[in-house]
């Protein structure tokens, strides 16, 4: 029988090759095994579960429902809160700002949060926009000019003096829903026209340019709470909304 005797050298050679191979395909970020993919899609799912788990807990703790707000509006709003908090979007991520457009303008459907201490801060009116609809919020746009509100995710920013008083910049996050906030001037301030006075007198609350109006008297305790980097969100049950929002469907 002959054998073959193999040359160190080559041999070497061959292996250095195969492994310079083999880690360039596992520095490659589109090298994936159908068993990684797998796993990342489990872990997804697990850590969405874990997020509605916690959801479901908070509203159950704090007795929400009782309060008016829809589960679904504190659900939708705990996922994208958790997102942008995980992004670090969040300076002050002890507190979240949710209203709940399904409910009629002639509810106090503005609930202020305080997560780490699971309490209710604040629960008010809030106006939304004339063209979104009369006692119901029921159309929205991120276009100029429109006079309707727009849904999403927003960040809360410095606070400045208008002619509404002391007013709050926000920042919408939500591309394609939101992200023209800025332009729009779109701001959280104060409004006479937002009342239980004028609910009683009209019938009706009142409306603005797109602004979440809330009661005059309310300013000064809650844009203080909620300024400088919290979570503020605005709900309704839109399925293209719950879809395709950046920020829930991250």
């Amino acid at each position: 029988m002959k054998f073959t005797t193999l040359n160190p050298q080559k041999t070497v050679v061959a292996l250095a090759c195969l492994l310079f191979t083999f880690s360039t395909l596992k520095a490659n970020p589109n090298f994936k095994t159908n068993e990684s993919k797998a796993a990342a899609r489990a872990a997804k799912r697990a850590e969405m579960k874990m997020i509605l788990a916690t959801a479901a807990s908070i509203y159950a703790e704090m007795d929400l429902e009782d309060s008016g707000l829809s589960r679904k509006a504190f659900e939708s709003a705990w996922t994208g809160y958790y997102k942008l908090r995980k992004k670090g979007f969040l300076r002050r991520s002890n507190i979240l700002s949710i209203c709940d457009f399904s409910q009629s303008s002639s509810n106090q459907r503005l609930y202020v949060i305080d997560v780490r201490n699971r309490r209710l801060l604040y629960r008010t009116y809030v106006a939304h926009g004339i063209n979104s609809g009369e006692e119901f919020a029921n159309s929205f746009s991120n276009k100029m000019e429109s006079c309707k509100s727009s849904l999403g995710f927003y960040i809360t920013k410095k606070t400045y003096s208008g002619i509404n008083g002391m007013s709050l910049r926000i920042e919408g996050v939500d591309k394609g829903f939101n992200d023209n906030a800025a332009k729009r001037a779109i701001v959280i301030h104060g409004a006479n026209y937002v009342s239980k006075r004028i609910l009683n007198k009209y019938g009706v609350m009142g409306t603005t340019f797109g602004c979440p109006a809330i009661p005059s008297e309310m300013t000064s305790q809650i844009i203080p709470v909620v300024k400088n980097g919290s979570c503020f969100f605005i709900y309704y049950p839109s399925q293209k909304y719950l879809t395709k929002s950046a920020v829930l469907n991250s």
